[in-house]
């Protein structure tokens, strides 16, 4: 038996290595998964939080839509100025400019059965029924409503600014919120705002962001200056590259592609680099976001982290949806839109279930991929970035821009 005994030994010299390695492995897993978990607890805890969608509908089948706001407000969430090294920086002007309009508007719809997500741009002009007050650019909503409550409490006696702000934002958000709802027909699940800065930070915090531009670029209004072909921005540039219109053929209409290809840049950077799984370049990630970024109450980050890796393997569909002309409204330019066609074209690309919500026809979805439209006499427009999943030679898989 001692003989037997001594000749299996012999036969697993590196079992006791094995055992060594399982436990090293569990102890690395636990200690990873710790990092993560203190970092959701910490972003959790200190990203800013919002009430806005409290009550309302949400999406079936497990489909989830997220609204992206992008505010061109030179302020931070508590109301105060900039600093002016930043305002310096971001190349955006005074800080008592640029009001609280909701300059980009993507719809994000992620399909429930693991489908291919598609973002849906709004274009900031376009012409909108906005609750309690009319029809207007929609990009004037959130400004419009924060406004009239601060009004009210300060008739009420209110003379905190931090009380002003907060309540103001809130009623803001509501107010974009219910706008945007009831244009394209469907609920919207989650919501994400950021300022002016948010785009420097997050294109900081990723060292950088690739983008292609077609031809090259120069505009003194947004600091643009940019050669042609494939390159890596960095947080000031980020911003010139999402606020140019100056100088575009199609102006605001090509200003929406260029967020999306800056989206499309971001979430290709996020997974080329291993950001969710280096806890180092996730916690800067994470301390971007309590910077800059306000969510609904009540939406499971960490989840949504985990379902983040998959939506930045470039699969994203990138739509911006149509106007019919262009047009004028006391003084000011505006897309005159078709509300029922919008609502039938977001039905048709996200399939009858998602769209089953306020106002929302139930249609079947279209074949084919989705493109931007021009209206008549407008410039056309060029195919969405990463509607093929890949952009033009030049740009490595990041679509080329003009």
């Amino acid at each position: 038996m001692s003989a037997h005994r001594r000749k299996t030994k012999r036969r697993h010299p590196f079992r006791g290595l094995g055992r060594k390695l399982l436990i090293t492995g569990c102890a690395v897993t636990a200690i990873a998964g710790g990092t993560a978990w203190y970092a959701y607890q910490d972003l959790a805890g200190s990203i800013g939080s919002s009430k806005a969608l409290e009550g309302a509908e949400k999406s079936k089948f497990g489909d989830t839509n997220i609204l992206l706001m992008g505010l061109d407000s030179r302020r931070d969430q508590n109301g105060e100025k900039l600093p002016e090294e930043v305002l310096d920086k971001l190349h955006a002007g005074s800080s008592d400019i640029g009001g609280y309009n909701a300059n980009t508007l993507i719809l994000l719809h992620v399909p429930g059965d693991g489908g291919r997500p598609t973002a849906f741009s709004v274009p900031r002009d376009d012409f909108v029924a906005i609750p309690g007050h009319g029809k207007d650019k929609v990009k004037k909503a959130y400004g419009l409503a924060k406004a009239a409550r601060e009004d009210a409490l300060t008739a009420q006696g209110v003379k905190d600014q931090r009380e002003l702000e907060r309540e103001g934002r809130e009623a803001g958000r509501k107010a974009q919120l219910e706008t945007v709802r009831n244009f394209l027909g469907v609920p919207v699940d989650h919501f994400a705002e950021l300022n002016l800065a948010g785009f420097y930070h997050l294109a900081d915090a990723l060292k950088g962001v690739p983008v292609c531009l077609k031809k090259p670029v120069k505009d003194k209004y947004s600091g643009a200056d940019f050669p042609a072909g494939r390159q890596n921005l960095n947080g000031q540039q980020s911003l010139a590259f999402v606020r140019q219109r100056h100088g575009l053929e199609a102006g605001d209409l090509d200003r929406t592609k260029r967020q999306q290809a800056f989206l499309a840049g971001a979430t290709h950077k996020l997974n080329s680099v291993g950001t969710f799984t280096d806890p180092t370049k996730l916690m800067k990630l994470i301390d971007s976001a309590k910077e800059d970024v306000v969510t609904d109450a009540g939406w499971d980050l960490l989840s949504f982290v985990k379902q983040a890796k998959n939506l930045s393997g470039g699969k994203t569909r990138f739509v911006t949806l149509p106007i019919e002309r262009f047009g004028r409204n006391h003084g000011e330019d505006i897309n005159v839109v078709d509300d029922m066609k919008i609502k039938r074209l977001i039905a048709e690309q996200i399939g009858p279930k998602a769209s089953e919500g306020p106002g929302g026809p139930s249609t079947p979805p279209a074949s084919g991929e989705a493109s931007s439209a021009a209206p008549a006499g407008a410039p056309a427009s060029s195919p969405s970035p990463g509607a093929s999943g890949k952009g033009a030679a030049d740009g490595g898989g990041i679509p080329c821009v003009d």
